[in-house]
């Protein structure tokens, strides 16, 4: 029980510095953690990642989650402390610094630097459950026309897409 403890620390504690963009740009580092470790199968992976999503609040749940399927009750308290309270003392830490550099050239060029790395790192999560939800030819299709559109259109509100999406994968039989 130990070694789950710890191993839940040694990939969530890297993974909260790390969750430039939020809780959807790590999502391909826990999915290779579940893999590497074989702490579940895919599918329990993917079970997870729907109930985190369908559930009310962040959408990294799926930390607590994995840490309850590899270690019960403690294994959920321990993979959220490991995710939540590094990058939240981080943050607290250097936000009122940060703040008072806005406008210089160095902080704006990072800022802007920060965008594709989070949108990088998002977009792999994205593919991660794609590959591993095992979808059609259709329902990739889909996916990339959603991004299109999104991307085309970005003050389009993201649930019609969803729904439209929604309802052409069941038309294709996705």
């Amino acid at each position: 029980m130990r070694d789950d403890f710890w191993g839940l620390l040694i990939v969530f504690v890297p993974l909260s510095l790390l969750s430039i963009g939020g809780g959807p740009s790590i999502l391909a580092g826990i999915a290779n953690a579940v893999e590497t470790r074989h702490w579940m199968s895919e599918r329990d992976f993917l079970d997870l990642f729907a109930i985190a999503r369908a559930a009310p609040g962040p959408g990294v749940l799926l930390a607590t989650l994995v840490g309850w399927k590899v270690a019960g009750i403690a294994g959920a308290v321990v993979a959220s402390l490991a995710l939540f309270l590094p990058s939240s003392v981080l943050y607290y830490a250097i936000a009122r610094r940060w703040s008072a550099h806005r406008g210089k050239p160095w902080h704006d060029a990072l800022e802007r630097g920060l965008k594709p790395v989070a949108a990088g790192l998002i977009l792999a999560g994205s593919l991660v459950i794609m590959r591993a939800s095992g979808g059609s030819y259709a329902l990739w299709a889909i996916t990339a026309a959603s991004t299109v559109i999104l991307l085309w259109r970005p003050t389009l509100n993201p649930l019609w897409v969803l729904g439209a999406g929604g309802l052409l994968a069941v038309v294709a039989g996705g």
